[in-house]
């Protein structure tokens, strides 16, 4: 759609490959630590002692071979943790109505933690600093020139990503 001019930009959490045919560009929005979530009970049950609480704990985790699932398998084996995986998930959202179900621990960006708190009523368990995820703008501009498109990349750098992050 892109390419077809069909739509000015795609956001996404990770940027189009170089391989990829389409003349396209990458325009970083922003980064976020990760934050854990959990319905309410789960959360208190391994908010303590946080990391260690989560070994054994039931996750709900992105696809294997995802940069984020890549992320947090390093992260598990560097603070000895062996989580029991109930379930691998392409989208996001889903993952996180399983989480508000109270199916098991899921991963959100931690620049959306109130928004994600509120929507899937749901708490924090902890924030991991050590796992990045970035955002980006994807459009067929090397130089975004698009009034909506500048004022989202605007409006993101200004507000959602403001605080920045050491990882920037």
């Amino acid at each position: 759609e892109l390419a077809e001019h069909r739509v000015d930009v795609v956001l996404s959490d990770s940027p189009i490959p170089p391989s990829t045919p389409l003349k396209a560009y990458n325009h970083l929005l922003g980064t976020s630590t990760t934050t854990l979530f959990a319905a309410a009970a789960t959360a208190r049950r391994y908010r303590k002692n946080f990391p260690k609480s989560l070994d054994g704990a039931p996750f709900l985790l992105p696809m294997s071979g995802s940069a984020l699932r890549r992320s947090f398998e390093e992260w598990f084996d560097a603070y000895d943790i062996r989580p029991r995986v109930v379930a691998e998930f392409k989208d996001r959202a889903l993952m996180k109505t399983f989480g508000q179900a109270g199916a098991g621990i899921f991963a959100g960006p931690t620049a959306i933690s109130n928004e994600i708190r509120e929507h899937y009523r749901v708490s924090a368990i902890g924030e991991i600093d050590t796992i990045v995820e970035r955002f980006y703008a994807i459009s067929v501009e090397r130089r975004l020139k698009h009034p909506a498109v500048v004022k989202i990349s605007d409006a993101a750098r200004e507000t959602l990503f403001a605080n920045g992050s050491p990882h920037d």
